[in-house]
């Protein structure tokens, strides 16, 4: 299984960046997991929009699901004719992106994400779980060849989160703030302490801090995630985890 970032700006992305966006490759059969704003025109640098063979989107906030849109405008108005693109959410979290363009446009196939329920992707084996957020949230988990790949989405603090990345070998952890959530928001976001914590529980392999405040530096939290957790820890930037 190949990990690929392509963004890991929570809320807006930063001069230069993207929002939240990973690519899964597995014998061929590609996964995007949360096409947010900017994330298209990275993936665009070395995969074609008609190579992806499905879209993974764990909660309808735009900077998880934004560029949906031109990734299906660049499959529907391009050279290519690949089928419609097999597209999985929670229900009704994609209905605002979808609505951006007239009805019949866009080539594309939803499928609601059913919390605890496995099913097959491909190579891959995906499972959802319902996290706590302001909108309806999927933490996700893929298996394949082996290896396990684990992602929160955006997400408050929850027992679920052990059980999620249980032996994980990457565990892709929202980390919005180093330390402390704010007071209005601390049901539903988690810090980068947290993350470690949850890893160390887990007994994950790698941990990926990520949705990390635009503009601010990684230090903080790569220092906050250590304190619980002493396996491999790094942010989330472009590139292959």
């Amino acid at each position: 299984m190949r990990v690929t970032v392509l963004g890991g700006c929570g809320a807006w992305p930063a001069a230069g960046q993207a929002c939240s966006g990973y690519l899964v490759e597995h014998e061929g059969f590609r996964v995007l997991i949360d096409p947010g704003y900017a994330t298209l025109p990275l993936l665009l640098a070395t995969t074609g929009a008609e190579e992806i063979d499905a879209v993974l989107v764990s909660h309808g906030h735009p900077d998880h699901c934004a560029d949906l849109n031109p990734l299906l405008r660049a499959r529907s108005l391009g050279d290519q004719s690949p089928p419609p693109l097999p597209v999985h959410a929670p229900p009704g979290a994609l209905d605002a992106v979808l609505a951006l363009d007239r009805p019949g446009m866009l080539e594309y196939v939803t499928h609601e994400l059913t919390p605890r329920r496995p099913y097959e992707l491909g190579p891959f084996t995906v499972e959802a779980w319902s996290l706590p957020h302001h909108v309806p949230n999927a933490g996700l988990r893929l298996e394949a060849g082996g290896r396990v790949l684990a992602y929160t989405g955006d997400t408050g603090p929850t027992p679920d989160l052990v059980e999620l990345a249980r032996d994980a070998d990457v565990l892709l952890a929202e980390a919005t703030y180093p330390e402390v959530v704010p007071d209005e928001d601390a049901p539903y976001l988690s810090t980068a302490e947290q993350a470690g914590a949850n890893a160390a529980k887990a007994g994950v392999g790698h941990l990926v801090l990520t949705h990390l405040w635009p503009g601010t530096p990684a230090e903080p939290a790569l220092e906050a995630a250590s304190r619980g957790f002493t396996g491999q820890i790094t942010v989330a930037v472009p590139g292959v985890i």
